[in-house]
């Protein structure tokens, strides 16, 4: 190609110019490279065999975020992959969270299991009230003029169909040991409130710790707010009970029966419902009433008899007995 281009240069060229030879290699290789500039810029991609570039081709730019780096299908691939991945972290971070959850509700539970058991063992469930004269001795009458001998039985007079109307609610006592009415004395501070997130747990606990600083009238008007605002509550048919114990320690005796019975009407399935029972039975004897005490007894062992717990069933037995029930 280069001898062609010098031929077709040098066929115009006059006979002058070749007696001056000497000049000849030079201006052919000043036209050769002027050719190779030209060449270069027509020809930036030519082979460098020949010629090195001289103009070198446009870098390609880089691709913009978003756009298809090869076309739509592909580029709907990437996103649909990212979109999966996210996906996999999201799945991931729920079921930590979900793991989580799981062990706050078991310590929860626990903490409330613990805390029933405890509320159990302090209340009187562990052993059957003391008893004075010994075992087979029934219990002394109440002597507080609050009591009234001669109350109706809550159960009236034919068999153990109780009386219509619920009784209001009232304060319980789990002691099953009668106490002196507390000396009176300005009014005392009430104690901190539990703050649990549970309303009516926490006013429970209120009312419960009143009634262990034996503030009796004070937890009666606490106990009845809770049994008559949350009815629902697993802790109503705790604090319908411990109202009942409340007026038993505070002495009235007739106001403990209503108390114990509203609280087997109102919640059966409540969890001191059968509580309520044996001590309806135990108020009733102290009050004189011992055949009423005899249904009350007859009912726990009807209703309760096959799911009570055996420390319980083991106290009623022992009241039947105290009682003479089945003489």
């Amino acid at each position: 190609m280069r001898l062609a281009i010098i031929a077709l240069l040098l066929a115009g060229t006059a006979a002058p110019a070749l007696a001056q030879d000497q000049s000849i290699p030079g201006r052919v290789d000043k036209l050769e490279h002027e050719m190779h500039a030209v060449q270069r810029k027509v020809f930036p991609g030519a082979n460098p065999d020949y010629f090195e570039p001289q103009i070198a081709p446009q870098a390609a730019p880089p691709p913009d975020a978003g756009s298809p780096a090869s076309s739509a299908v592909s580029d709907l691939s990437q996103r649909v992959s990212a979109l999966e991945q996210q996906v996999q972290q999201l799945t991931g971070q729920v079921e930590e969270n979900g793991h989580r959850l799981d062990q706050l509700e078991q310590n929860y539970q626990k903490m409330k299991g613990d805390t029933d058991f405890r509320l159990n063992a302090l209340e009187g469930h562990g052993a059957p009230p003391p008893q004075a004269g010994g075992p087979g001795t029934p219990p002394p009458p109440a002597t507080v003029s609050s009591s009234d001998p001669n109350a109706p039985s809550p159960f009236g007079p034919k068999g153990r169909k109780p009386v219509t109307g619920a009784p209001a609610p009232t304060m319980a006592d789990e002691s099953g040991n009668q106490a002196p009415p507390p000396a009176a004395a300005g009014p005392a501070a009430m104690p901190a409130l539990a703050k649990t997130g549970d309303p009516a747990e926490d006013q429970y606990m209120l009312g419960y710790t009143l009634w262990t600083q034996k503030r009796y009238a004070d937890a009666e008007t606490q106990l009845k707010a809770v049994a008559a605002k949350y009815p629902k509550h697993k802790r109503a048919s705790y604090a319908q009970n411990l109202l009942g114990r409340a007026y038993m320690d505070d002495g009235q005796l007739s106001e403990a029966a209503k108390a114990f019975y509203a609280s087997y009407k109102q919640f059966p399935r409540g969890e001191r419902a059968p509580d309520s029972l044996y001590y309806l039975g135990q108020t009733l004897q102290q009050l004189k009433k011992t055949a009423d005490a005899c249904q009350a007894y007859g009912e726990f062992n009807d209703v309760y008899g096959t799911t009570a717990a055996p420390a319980l069933k083991a106290r009623v037995k022992q009241a039947q007995t105290d009682a003479k029930c089945g003489a």
